[in-house]
């Protein structure tokens, strides 16, 4: 009798570091060997440093609202590892997985190099996407662009969203380093939708675009009129869409919806047919979970999974829009990946409470005790704790004046969650 791989085990099994700069070859020597099943496929394709789940998510909803069978690969996962991939938001199922992987096992047994998790994961999405007869794939990055695993596709549209500086010790410690790589996924003939930003990153897009024959749709964020902030929705008119609502709070999701409108126009120049209607009800019924996401109420605790410089700049200005007079308390978790003093030093201001974690995995994160150290160099006068995960949720809790959030990564979502719901009245 034949043992049920677990497939989980599996996967978590895998390599889950960059063995180098080649992620990409080794992703098209097994499309190679299926039968270049992505070249059967539509897609568009996101990067970003920051911003690119947000327009996944956004896009996602709209095509699905307007009656397509749409394929989502996303990262990281925030519960199980599932959630990468999907169809019409229904995730790729264990026995899925299994058969898939049984399928791809002659090739791995015969393949000369190690088969990383990321390899893994973004060959499954293809070929299930492919099995599944979507018809349109909205995916996500990994890392940067130019060699990432997903670079495999020729997308209808390449979104490169805001470009910052992280992960520099794969894509580059400058801008221009960091967006020649995010400019990898600007292909012949195609289309990009680009949000202006730094000279040295424009003259990267621009000139990439020239060369690929690419035609670039810069997107002019001052032509957005009528900018609203209400309690539940963000609203505001962009070209012939007037009160538009967006159901995910801070000022680059109006930048991301308006990605997203260009994108239906490019689109419908492509084929696909789009109502008004249902574009609206896109928009306003998204959802984006680890992003500003409210998890408890009485008291109100926030998740955001935002861990660089730029992220947590955007983070302040929702907080400020939202939340600028409320008490606030701050739960840091940060992976030891990330740069904790720069963080630190855009957060740390007179009148909040700071409590430094070690996420879930003191072995990952930085330490709570130097993040401690250092604010109190910044600032020595404002009350700061260190706790572990749940006794800082706790204490959230039962600060029912607070609004408290939980911020600097998405991996503790999870434990978050559990930690919510056991403690929960």
């Amino acid at each position: 009798m034949q043992i049920k791989m677990d497939i989980q085990k599996y996967i978590e099994g895998l390599s889950k570091g960059k063995k180098d700069n080649l992620s990409v070859e080794n992703v098209k020597f097994f499309m190679n060997k299926l039968g270049n099943p992505q070249a059967k496929l539509k897609f568009i394709h996101v990067t970003g440093t920051n911003g690119k789940g947000s327009v996944v998510e956004m896009l996602n909803n709209i095509l699905i609202k307007n009656n397509y069978k749409v394929g989502k690969f996303i990262s990281p996962h925030l519960i199980k590892y599932n959630e990468r991939i999907s169809v019409n938001n229904i995730n790729i199922k264990d026995e899925e997985l299994e058969k898939i992987y049984e399928e791809l096992e002659p090739i791995i047994e015969t393949y000369q190099k190690e088969m990383t998790f990321f390899d893994f994961t973004t060959i499954t999405a293809l070929l299930y996407f492919y099995k599944k007869k979507v018809d349109i794939v909205v995916m996500e990055v990994g890392l940067g662009g130019l060699y990432d695993s997903t670079n495999v596709i020729n997308p209808i549209i390449s979104i490169i969203n805001l470009i910052g500086i992280d992960h520099t010790n794969i894509l580059g410690k400058t801008l221009k380093e960091i967006a020649i790589q995010k400019a990898g996924i600007i292909k012949e003939n195609s289309n990009t939708v680009y949000v202006s930003q730094e000279k040295v990153i424009d003259d990267i897009i621009v000139q990439k675009c020239k060369e690929k024959n690419n035609k670039l749709y810069l997107i002019d964020t001052s032509k957005t009129t009528n900018l609203r902030y209400e309690k539940d929705y963000e609203i505001f008119n962009y070209k012939q869409y007037k009160n538009i609502e967006i159901n995910l709070k801070g000022k680059k999701q109006i930048q991301n919806a308006i990605i997203s409108l260009e994108c239906c126009e490019i689109l419908e120049e492509n084929g696909f047919e789009f109502t008004e209607k249902k574009i609206r009800e896109g928009l306003k019924t998204v959802v984006h979970k680890g992003r500003f996401e409210v998890i408890h109420k009485n008291p109100t605790i926030i998740f955001d999974g935002g861990h660089n410089a730029q992220a947590i700049e955007n983070l302040k200005d929702t907080i400020d829009i939202y939340y600028k007079n409320a008490k606030k308390i701050y739960v840091m978790s940060i992976l030891k990946s990330k740069d904790y003093k720069t963080i630190l030093e855009e957060l740390i201001e007179d009148g909040n409470i700071y409590i430094f974690t070690n996420g879930n995995d003191k072995n990952r994160y930085a330490d709570s005790h130097l993040m401690y150290e250092y604010s109190k160099k910044l600032n020595a006068n404002i009350e700061m704790y260190e706790m572990d995960l749940k006794e800082a949720i706790q204490f959230c809790k039962e600060k029912v004046d607070y609004v408290s959030f939980i911020i600097g990564s998405f991996y503790v979502y999870n434990d978050v969650k559990k930690i919510l719901c056991n403690c929960s009245d």
